[in-house]
């Protein structure tokens, strides 16, 4: 037995080092999830919020078509039948015309709308790594082009035309937080499997 080593310290034996020892934390914090930086699935209210950001900007630019367009139909304040049916049609026609080009160029072409831009999210392709097709973005987006139903006279009008987009949100958004963990809802799985990560 050695008598030059130092006695122990008081209260027994030292703890391990930090990540040193078993039963420690691993390295890197042990926090179980993916790292600082890495892409992962996108929540739901960050997506809501790309979304809403994106919506706004479209109806910066629908608004005044929509003004012009009334002010060229509608002759005075007693209007026809036929009158409302064209302005309904070109409106419904042109809003969705504009909202499919949108979300469908931009994120085959950069995988991100603005709105996705400011929200850090990116939409990728089923591989997980490139962006999504031009089908697969128009797949995945054709639910924003619903209020195209406003061109029936009446019901479309003053029903379908806002009741059917509205129903195709709050399912997409029931499926897309039920999707656990990949958050995908029932738009990207009809587009092939896309996905929307947040990478930032």
């Amino acid at each position: 037995m050695s008598y030059n080593q130092p006695p122990p310290p008081p209260g027994g034996t030292p703890p391990p080092p930090p990540g040193g020892g078993y039963g420690g934390p691993p390295p890197g914090g042990g926090h179980g999830g993916p790292p600082t930086g890495v892409p992962r699935p996108a929540e739901l209210l960050n997506r809501f919020l790309a979304r809403l950001i994106d919506h706004i900007l479209i109806g910066v630019v629908f608004v005044p078509i929509y003004i012009i367009l009334s002010a060229i139909i509608y002759s005075g304040f007693s209007n026809s039948f036929g009158e409302y049916f064209i302005f309904y049609t070109l409106t419904a026609i042109l809003q969705a015309a504009l909202y499919l080009a949108y979300f469908t160029l931009l994120e085959s072409n950069r995988g991100q709308t603005v709105g996705k831009m400011l929200m850090k999210l990116r939409t990728y392709g089923p591989d997980g790594v490139s962006n999504p097709t031009v089908e697969q973005a128009w797949k995945r987006n054709a639910y924003s082009a619903l209020g195209i139903l406003s061109i029936i006279p009446f019901l479309g009008w003053f029903f379908l035309g806002w009741a059917a987009p509205l129903a195709a949100v709050i399912f997409i958004a029931i499926t897309l937080n039920n999707d656990q963990p990949n958050h995908q809802g029932w738009h990207d799985k009809f587009a092939g499997g896309t996905r929307v990560l947040q990478v930032g």
